[in-house]
């Protein structure tokens, strides 16, 4: 998958967001560091937003791909 960081240097810090993710964001002293940190959180995101979608849904559902052209 792909998403869209919008990243900006301010000062000493740099600063990032996922575009298509809202609260993924971060802030760290080098660009590296803070593409790592944007992929670390945006898949512990995911990952809980994936692990609460299925808590909601309950015993009977299905799951199926969606596809944005």
């Amino acid at each position: 998958m792909e998403y869209t960081a919008v990243v900006k240097h301010t000062g000493e810090w740099w600063i990032g967001w996922i575009e298509e993710v809202p609260g993924v964001n971060c802030q760290e002293r080098t660009h590296q560091e803070l593409r790592q940190s944007l992929v670390e959180s945006l898949s512990e995101a995911l990952e809980f937003n994936r692990r609460d979608a299925l808590a909601a849904a309950g015993d009977d559902y299905q799951e199926e791909k969606v596809v944005i052209a």
